[in-house]
């Protein structure tokens, strides 16, 4: 299995341009909560789940992902994950689940732009081109720069 730190350095590689990294420290974290909150927004048998219930599944996913390249990490990624899910189930109070998923949205598509402008103005293709594990690679590589920002490890 490829170690986190050997996913960090080639990701790093493509990200170096400093408009890259800004608009990556802003977009990146947009587009993962725009996800969750889509996926917030799936219809489920209320019998059986509860409203949000394919979105946790995914965060789960994402966290065992996490979680087998570095345990310091994944719980790092599951602390944020939560913290996702409190301002989303927040929005969907306020918006009811077609405002959240508009919002979702667009905020999806306006993270989207900003990546591919950090991109161009990188010069390098969007890493995920290569391999889609990317799209989870990056907001490890985020939150693994802010931990370490704040005195913490990441533990890749």
């Amino acid at each position: 299995m490829r170690s986190l730190a050997a996913w960090f350095a080639d990701y790093d590689a493509d990200h170096r341009h400093p408009l890259n990294r800004r608009l990556h420290a802003l977009c990146v974290p947009a587009i993962v909560w725009a996800v969750i909150a889509l996926l917030w927004t799936v219809p489920v048998p209320a019998a059986w789940f509860k409203p949000g219930a394919v979105a946790v599944l995914a965060m789960f996913l994402a966290f065992l992902w996490y979680y087998r390249r570095s345990r310091r990490l994944g719980l790092a990624m599951l602390a944020a994950f939560a913290l996702l899910v409190l301002v989303t189930a927040a929005l969907e109070a306020v918006l009811g689940v077609v405002g959240l998923r508009w919002l979702a949205l667009a905020i999806f598509a306006l993270a989207w732009v900003g990546q591919f402008i950090g991109h161009a103005a990188e010069g390098r293709r969007p890493s995920f081109f290569t391999d889609l594990s990317y799209l989870l690679v990056g907001p490890a590589w985020l939150l693994a720069k802010l931990l370490r920002r704040l005195g913490f490890g990441a533990g890749a």
